[in-house]
């Protein structure tokens, strides 16, 4: 059974005058450990489409199953509850609390699960241990270089475990040595942990750490293929 399956999906906006179609006819499938990368020209539906996948923003029409449940079906508290537990999210801004330590910060998500309290501070040790940062463990994420940043959004996008991490733009920010660090731990999670990945890059050098590539314009799926050059791994470990 497919992780993510979208059929005809539309999304428009309205803004007062003549709707904007963000997303016009979107149909996939998307199955359990995949690396996906979605690229396109501006104002193509790349952001939407991951904000629908995301249960950040739902669809105008169509059907949207996500782990064999359709997004029609599912509660208020049960979307929070996906996009808390089963749902990790990597922004292009960090979204970090400035005057906050890197420990808090990952520790965030913990407050509003269910999970009991007396874990959560293993929990947020553990994701800060998995991508290399327990040196800063109690630095305000505001010291942080702008790769350190992204390495503790990622601690607080795993720290629940979820089955799917959504990643917007995550090296838009960085320096190409500092994105390609980045992009290593992204491709660990998914080839070591077997994260689902969901990717939004406008860089060929990041998408090509996938192994398929969807291609969108004018809110419509252009491509939909396999990788055909992958970097391997010995390219961005020398």
């Amino acid at each position: 059974m497919p992780l993510i399956e979208l059929k005809n999906i539309v999304k428009k906006y309205e803004d007062g005058g003549e709707p904007t179609v963000a997303l016009d006819g979107v149909s996939l499938e998307i199955q359990k450990g995949e690396f996906v990368a979605i690229m396109g020209p501006s104002g193509s539906g790349k952001s939407t489409l991951l904000h629908v996948l995301g249960f950040l923003d739902p669809p105008s029409s169509g059907e949207y199953k996500f782990d064999g449940k359709f997004f029609s079906e599912y509660s208020k508290e049960e979307v929070a509850h996906v996009r808390n537990r089963k749902m990790g999210f990597i922004f292009q801004a960090f979204n970090l609390l400035p005057r906050t330590s890197v420990f808090e910060n990952v520790r965030l998500p913990l407050l509003y699960s269910d999970v009991d309290e007396s874990k959560w501070d293993k929990l947020a040790i553990d994701a800060v241990n998995a991508v290399g940062l327990n040196h800063r463990m109690n630095h305000d994420s505001s010291q942080l270089s702008g790769g350190e940043k992204q390495r503790v959004a990622i601690a607080r996008a795993l720290v629940l475990g979820p089955q799917v991490i959504f990643a917007d733009e995550p090296t838009g920010n960085l320096d190409s040595k500092s994105g390609q660090a980045i992009m290593e731990i992204i491709r660990d999670l998914n080839e070591d942990q077997g994260h689902t990945i969901i990717l939004v890059t406008h860089e060929t050098y990041t998408a090509e750490h996938a192994r398929r590539l969807i291609k969108l314009k004018d809110g419509q799926i252009e491509s939909d293929k396999a990788v055909e050059h992958r970097m391997h791994r010995d390219e961005f470990r020398k």
